[in-house]
């Protein structure tokens, strides 16, 4: 410093705010660049219950938390489960009680859910009211269609159960899932299991008016199932559980935008894949938020959350459906500290 220069309090002060950026410098610069990339996978198609995941991704949610996020189409939950477990990707959207069945085969995988986003199955059973079958009881001695994987095919025991039906008191048609519902709308079958929000309107789709349509979804019938669920893997969970936690914090604030402006989150969709009907998706999103996501349960406890003794109900059905050998422990397979705080999880009214 040379002389003749003295160095005053407003210079002292201004030194002091340069010094204290510059050492700021590498703690900004790994917070705004270093990121955890996590490679996730939907259960199936860019539909309009995918919204949040987009939106997520589009608007920075995942990025706000340092998570650098693809995000893939599937092609069915097992499918979604298993390349978790292979660690093809990090985390998924899956059907909860394929993951049961997963761990019920392979009690070491460590997958674990950690937001329950669909408190109830979607499955469901359809038929037209032209045939006179109005309840399950009037299902005994009929013809169901649905592909082998199908969650309400696989989980039709305990639909059978709850109704005082014998589990072979319907005959199956393996089909593939795009020729589902034309079976019915042909009147080829008496009827067919299916997701609510897809078979729903792909009946229509195919010509058949809505008050048409009889339908029994599970949840309505007995059925304690739970649906789809945020699953992550072993690996991810025991070396980065603070970048699961980010996601599901990111995409539970999505998920709260979406249930106040569907009509703004089915353009995420429709930005993804410019096929797909803006319209039809917007009607599967509410028919999704409506029946599976805003429910008593989610009201009084929060998005994403399970109350463990249905947990273990819901398990202990799959296992029984699905013919597995062991039971998985409800603790074991979701993982409740990773949830946002359950004041962001509050359904907006």
């Amino acid at each position: 410093m040379s002389a003749g220069k003295p160095f005053t309090l407003k210079k002292f002060a201004t030194f002091c705010a340069v010094a204290a950026c510059l050492s700021l410098q590498p703690l900004m610069a790994t917070n705004t660049h270093a990121s955890t990339p996590i490679n996730f996978t939907l259960d199936w198609r860019f539909e309009g219950p995918s919204a949040p995941f987009l939106m997520a991704l589009d608007k920075g949610y995942f990025a706000e938390e340092g998570l650098s996020v693809t995000i893939d189409s599937g092609n069915g939950s097992s499918g979604a489960v298993t390349r978790v477990a292979t660690g093809a990707y990090d985390m998924a959207l899956a059907d909860f009680n394929a993951l049961v069945e997963y761990s019920a085969d392979n009690p070491d995988s460590g997958i674990q859910a950690v937001y329950m986003l669909y408190n109830h199955t979607p499955a469901a059973v359809f038929t037209l009211k032209e045939s006179g079958i109005d309840t399950p009881a009037d299902l005994a001695g009929k013809t169901l269609a649905a592909p082998v994987f199908d969650a309400g095919r696989k989980a039709w025991p305990a639909f059978a159960a709850h109704n005082g039906l014998a589990v072979d008191a319907v005959s199956w048609q393996s089909v593939d899932p795009a020729i589902r519902e034309t079976l019915l709308a042909r009147r080829q079958v008496d009827g067919i299991t299916g997701f609510y929000f897809t078979s729903l309107l792909n009946l229509e789709a195919r010509g058949v008016a809505l008050d048409q349509i009889t339908v029994m979804p599970y949840s309505e019938f007995g059925v304690s199932l739970y649906g789809n669920a945020i699953i992550a893997s072993e690996a991810l969970l025991a070396d980065n559980p603070e970048a699961v936690a980010g996601f599901t914090r990111a995409f539970n604030k999505a998920l709260i935008e979406t249930i106040q402006d569907p009509e703004a989150a089915v353009k995420y969709v429709s930005s993804r894949d410019g096929l797909v009907d803006e319209a039809l998706e917007l009607r599967r999103l509410k028919l999704a938020l409506d029946a599976q996501v805003i429910t008593e349960e989610t009201l009084a406890e929060g998005l994403g959350a399970v109350t463990f003794d249905r947990l273990e109900q819901s398990i202990a059905e799959a296992v029984s459906s699905f013919g597995l050998e062991s039971t998985p422990d409800a603790a074991e397979l979701f993982n409740a500290s990773l949830l946002p705080e359950r004041s962001s999880r509050s359904i907006p009214r």
